[in-house]
């Protein structure tokens, strides 16, 4: 086993996951103390007798927490899930699939039902886009402009009288680009499709208000605003045809089979909380610090933004730096940087040890020897100025590895 030690470690990876929060550890504490004393809370939420009713109790204050600091209409539309794969996949098979069932129950069916993607998805959106794609489905994926983003105009062209599902990602996980989802699920719905979004990178960086985007679904992940990991959450607007994909004894509305997870949506709920609760003034606190990192990174020779992100930028999350270093590839990079005390990352931690480009950066049109050298800082609520500086100068050390 690798010895470790946080002492004096600068954690910068912020994006592919957040340290435990307080705030969740303490919602959490009182399902973890073992024995008799804890039964109660420790029981099944689906039990009928007192203890699980009183664990149920429990995981329904955290869904109407959740879906308070969501904006969603009812607590009902929230769906706990293992993580925002789980819910990501769940939408676009459980959508996919029930749109099509519903075309055809009104007797409006298409031979070749459409759906409409993006190429700079997480992989737990592409990966089932291309399952609906070997079963017969026709998918388009738009491609981003050169900072990332998707045009309206775009997914307007590309939609038609058979597209039955359109899926574009709030904010992307590498370069932190924000797309127009309103605008997007509005486009969607004109042509009667249904609309989902990956709001994982998006939760606590930036409001998240459901109703006012008008999505028929979202994705989260409790991790990534520092809840525990292993629990997320699926928003289905209420009346959206969906057909479960976990199938079993019926939970959550016979949406998602399985025993809930009563400590981890406990936890997830009271990190949700916090991170909206400070969220305006810890993004404009990051942003600025997003911009100094920036600012100073672009100082050194062979270093450059892989994005053009000006100083105040909204249009990019708040908290994500992302560079790529001439000569250097990034996994030499991150191990060097490990070696110096700063935790970051070459882009998604789902494919960090993919030796390829990554899908985003090549669908941003960046060169293939360029991409090979990408590297992404993320920072979070702990992350402080001086982390920052130290991070920049330890740049010079890196490009002059010895």
């Amino acid at each position: 086993m690798t010895a470790f030690s946080a002492e004096g470690y600068v954690y910068l990876d912020w994006a592919a996951t957040a340290p435990l929060c307080e705030e969740a550890a303490r919602a959490m504490a009182p399902f973890l103390v073992p024995g008799r004393v804890n039964v109660a809370l420790g029981a099944n939420a689906n039990s009928l007798h007192s203890p699980g009713r009183a664990a149920f109790a429990a995981l329904e204050d955290a869904r109407r927490s959740l879906a308070r600091d969501l904006h969603a209409a009812r607590a009902s539309e929230i769906v706990l899930t293992s993580g925002a794969t789980e819910a990501d996949n769940a939408a676009v098979l459980g959508l996919a699939r029930a749109a099509v069932d519903a075309r055809r129950q009104a007797g409006r069916a298409v031979a070749v039902p459409h759906v409409v993607t993006t190429a700079v998805e997480h992989e737990a959106v592409l990966e089932p886009v291309r399952v609906l794609e070997r079963a017969g489905y026709r998918v388009t994926r738009l491609a981003p402009d050169a900072r990332g983003f998707v045009q309206a105009g775009a997914l307007a062209d590309a939609v038609d009288g058979d597209t039955v599902l359109v899926s574009v990602q709030m904010a992307n996980s590498e370069v932190g680009s924000i797309q127009p989802v309103a605008d997007l699920a509005q486009i969607a719905h004109e042509a009667g499709a249904l609309f989902h979004t990956d709001a994982t990178q998006a939760l606590g960086k930036m409001p998240v208000d459901l109703a006012a985007l008008g999505v028929d679904a979202a994705s989260f992940s409790a991790h990534k605003v520092g809840g525990p990991k292993g629990v997320g959450a699926l928003y289905l607007r209420a009346r959206t045809p969906f057909s479960a994909q976990l199938l079993g004894g019926g939970q959550e509305d016979a949406r998602r089979s399985g025993t809930q997870n009563v400590c981890g949506a406990a936890g997830f709920a009271a990190a949700c909380h916090a991170a909206c609760a400070s969220g305006e003034e810890e993004s404009a606190r990051q942003r600025a610090l997003r911009d100094r990192l920036y600012a100073e990174l672009s100082r050194r020779p062979g270093v450059a933004a892989t994005v053009d992100v000006r100083p105040g930028s909204d249009e990019f999350l708040p908290n994500i730096v992302h560079v790529l270093v001439e000569g250097l590839e990034s996994q030499t990079l991150v191990l060097r940087f490990d070696a110096l005390g700063f935790g970051v990352s070459g882009g998604s931690a789902c494919s960090s040890r993919d030796l390829g480009p990554s899908h985003v950066l090549q669908a941003l049109g960046v060169p293939g020897d360029r991409a090979h050298g990408a590297l992404r800082v993320s920072m979070g609520r702990l992350t402080t100025e001086r982390d920052v500086v130290a991070f920049a100068e330890a740049m010079d050390t890196v490009l002059n590895w010895k």
